[in-house]
């Protein structure tokens, strides 16, 4: 059985449920029932991002964790040929398959709720979260084992990312880079630059926390998996995919049965 890491899944439960708030409030402006939130601006904004970024980094964290479980069980089949003290280094092409099967999964719900929000009429997501996220799993395995390259190169996408800023194309295909078309709107947009820097940001310091060898200092990090808040995150943060696709179907719907009864 996989070991999962209670703080992990804790960090992405918490993530869960503001991202559950953050699309409440969406739902509220959309039935009129606020009208002075400017979700897209200010404080907002920089919530919402903030949700977005802790998906994205803790989705390469997983990547690390994921990839030395895989080496360890390899090693294990092969007679303990790979030592623990060498699992953060480069080797071979162990699991490939595992991370390309799961990365296309991701991508593949990207694309169906990119389709349902464009048939729902209620906006466009040519590149979201989900998107990114499954792109992130296919592209980062060349750079499971990297720790300060993939640090820096967080910081060489937000550079390059700056330069993609104003609009240099009037056509959508290469917005999934980051080129944004003039009056481009849109209802979740994380394009590869800058937001793959945060995946391998997330493999980076993954690598720096996780990696066997490298776990002493989780003997000073107070347990804190029993407690009922915490249990609850981590059950949340272990159905991530499953309560991101469905809640805010849920919640539209609700609220649609809800000002359609009382109204």
């Amino acid at each position: 059985m996989d070991k999962r890491f209670w703080e992990i899944d804790a960090w992405r439960g918490l993530a869960i449920v503001s991202m559950v708030f953050y699309h409440f409030m969406w739902d509220l402006l959309f039935f009129g029932v606020v009208r002075d939130v400017a979700l897209q601006s200010g404080g907002w904004k920089y919530f919402q991002r903030s949700i977005a970024s802790s998906f994205i980094f803790l989705a390469g964290v997983s990547l690390v964790v994921s990839y030395q479980q895989v080496k360890v069980r390899e090693a294990a089949k092969t007679g303990g040929a790979a030592k623990n003290k060498n699992l953060g280094k480069k080797g071979g092409s162990v699991g490939w398959q595992k991370f390309l099967r799961r990365g296309a999964k991701v991508f593949a719900w990207g694309l169906v709720m990119g389709i349902g929000v464009r048939v729902a009429g209620v906006g466009r997501i040519d590149f979201g979260v989900l998107h990114l996220i499954g792109f992130s799993i296919m592209a980062s395995y060349p750079f499971l084992h990297f720790r300060w390259i993939n640090i820096g190169l967080w910081a060489l996408f937000n550079f390059i990312a700056r330069f993609l800023q104003e609009p240099l194309v009037d056509h959508y295909w290469l917005t999934w880079l980051g080129f944004i078309p003039p009056n481009y709107s849109y209802l979740d947009f994380f394009p590869v630059f800058p937001w793959f820097g945060v995946a391998l940001l997330g493999i980076g310091v993954g690598n720096l926390l996780y990696v066997d060898y490298l776990q002493e200092w989780r003997k000073w990090l107070p347990n804190l998996a029993a407690l009922p808040p915490i249990r609850f995150l981590r059950f949340l943060g272990g159905r991530s995919l499953v309560i991101y696709l469905l809640h805010q179907p849920i919640l539209f719907v609700l609220l649609y049965l809800w000002f359609a009864i009382a109204g």
